[in-house]
Formats: C-alpha cells, structure tokens, sequence
C-alpha cells in the first residue's frame, strides 16, 4: 500500500514537472483579431515553425492590457497582436523595444518611431456612413452626406451608433467630432443626435446587423464590414463624410525579456512582417502601409481619413468618456 502511494506520488510530481516544462516551452500569442484571424495566424505559424509550440489565443484588448498592466512582463504572453494602440500606450513600458525589427513601409506617421519602438501598428479600423438604400427608399429619403443631415427630423428612429464607452469604434466618431467641432459642439451634436437615434449598440458591428435587418436605414459603423456585405449583396452604400473617415488603430508588440530568446524574436519578425502583409491584403485592408495589396473586391480607394489626433491618448478618452451620457 505504502509502495503504491509512493509510486502514485513519483507519477504525479513526474506529471506536474512534465506540463510545467510544456508551459515553459510554449510561446504565447495574444490576439485581439477576430477569431478567424487569429485562427489563420495559428495556422500560418505552425507551417513556419513546426518544431515550435506556439498557441495564439484571443484575448479582448481591454482584457489584454489589464493584465499587462497588472503582471507586466511576468504575462504568460509572449507576443500581443491588435490590441488598441490606446490601451498599449498604457502598458508601453513591459514591451521590449522593437527598433530595427519592422522591414515595412508605413505611412508618415504610423512607423514604429512614431509609436517609441514600443509596438508596431497593427492595423486602422476605419468608419463611415453605412447606408441602407432599400429602407431609405422605402421611406421616400435622400442620401445623407453630412453629419448636419443626420439631425434632420426625417431620420428620427432610422439611425445606429456604437457606444463610445463600450465601443472604439463608437469612440473613434467621437473623437474625430471633438476634433473637429471642439468639446462643446461635439457635446451639442450628440445632445441633438441622440434625438435621431433608435439604438447606441454596445459593440462596433452593432449598426451593420440592424441594417441588415433593415430596422435602420444609416449606420455610423465600419467600411470593412460595410463591403463584406455589398459583396453579399446588401443594398448598402458607403458615405464619408467631408471630415473624412474616422479611424483608431492597433499595434503589436513583443513583450520585455523575450527580446533575448531568439526564437520568440523569429516568430514576432515573421508576424510583423509577413503575416502583416497577408492580413491587411486579405482580412484587415485600411491604409497603413505604402504600396499596400488589397485583395477584398470593392474596398474604396483613396480614402481620405478625419483628423485623429490624440486617439491613442488613454487619458484623454477616459475623460471624454465621463462626459458620454447617453
């Protein structure tokens, strides 16, 4: 009895040493994409590195940045991809810094300088006018193309919008009229908007799934999502409107210490250099880069982007946000 717990307990510790090496070998990648964009970033790193344990795993960017900022660069991730450059701005100081590593060529104020070779940019999440032309029709409506004509009473229940507080995409129209209008017109515009307004939607996509079901005729939401479902069919049309389109950003970055295994540096150099090119051609296809491939048919071309300045500033946004009231 006595010699079977003891060879019990050998198993377990044997066991427990076993998964502990398992964990310690395994290189950890936080996505912030949607599912079946981190599903083809683990798919393309196992075929580049077969003999590595990698696991890309989702992890919301909130979520992702709370817990760098609670464990710094003792997170179990070794690498993050797409998590807002707002919320990486926070945590900058537990990433390695990254000069040198990026071999892209960014547009003029999106290299890895301009973000202190903290991170790299990941991608531009743009927005517009998304417009449903069998509701306006069915309703005896023009096309609007302003954020004036959005206040006209005729819209009254017709329009979406994500949340700011919940949404950075909500949070990018928001910050682009506070920019453009100044805090006081941008708090005067919702008030009288907010009257047009049949849903603020928690999530970003939120306004694209009511116009799908037609229960709105404009959603302020995102062109990518706008052309995947023109490429479905959908009797949508793209509005920008003369500000421009609003946007946020994201980036990636290679945590602190892991600069020094060689391997974790291969991986985050292909992820940064060439599963970047693929992604933005295939799944993610805004502007960052110049000479950009995009593949995705009807994706609007030379767009012109609002001023954003000050997106990335987490201060800032908390504080515009107390002010969100609806």
């Amino acid at each position: 009895m006595k010699k079977g717990i003891l060879c019990l307990l050998a198993f377990v510790i044997l066991l427990v040493f076993h998964v502990t090496r398992i964990g310690q070998d395994m290189i950890i990648v936080y996505s912030s994409m949607e599912l079946f964009r981190g599903e083809e970033l683990q798919k393309q790193l196992e075929q580049r590195f077969p003999d590595s344990k990698i696991m890309v795993t989702y992890v919301p960017t909130a979520k992702a940045a709370a817990k760098i900022s609670v464990e710094k660069e003792k997170c179990d991730a070794d690498i993050v991809v797409g998590v807002e450059t707002s919320y990486l701005e926070k945590v900058k100081d537990s990433f390695a810094n990254i000069e040198g590593r990026s071999k892209l060529d960014y547009l003029d104020g999106l290299t890895p300088l301009d973000n202190h070779n903290a991170y790299v940019t990941w991608e531009r999440f743009g927005g517009a006018f998304i417009i449903n032309k069998s509701v306006l029709e069915k309703h005896g409506l023009s096309m609007p193309t302003s954020y004036d004509d959005l206040l006209k009473p005729e819209y009254k229940s017709l329009i979406a919008m994500p949340d700011p507080k919940s949404s950075g995409t909500g949070y990018f129209f928001y910050k682009n009229m506070v920019n453009t209008r100044g805090e006081e017109g941008a708090l005067a515009y919702f008030d009288a908007l907010q009257q047009n307004i049949k849903q603020f939607t928690e999530s970003g996509s939120g306004p694209v799934k009511l116009l799908i079901q037609g229960e709105i005729a404009i959603g302020l939401g995102m062109t990518f999502q706008a052309v995947n479902e023109i490429n479905k069919q959908s009797p949508f049309e793209i509005v920008y409107p003369k500000e421009g389109s609003p946007y946020t950003l994201t980036g990636t970055a290679l945590m602190k210490g892991r600069e020094h295994d060689k391997k974790i540096v291969e991986i985050y150099d292909f992820i940064i250099n060439e599963f970047l090119l693929f992604d933005k051609e295939h799944y993610s296809p805004e502007v960052i880069l110049k000479d950009q491939k995009i593949a995705i048919e009807n994706y609007p071309e030379n767009i012109s982007y609002a001023n954003m300045e000050g997106i990335s500033d987490i201060k800032e946004k908390e504080r515009l946000l107390d002010l969100w009231k609806y």
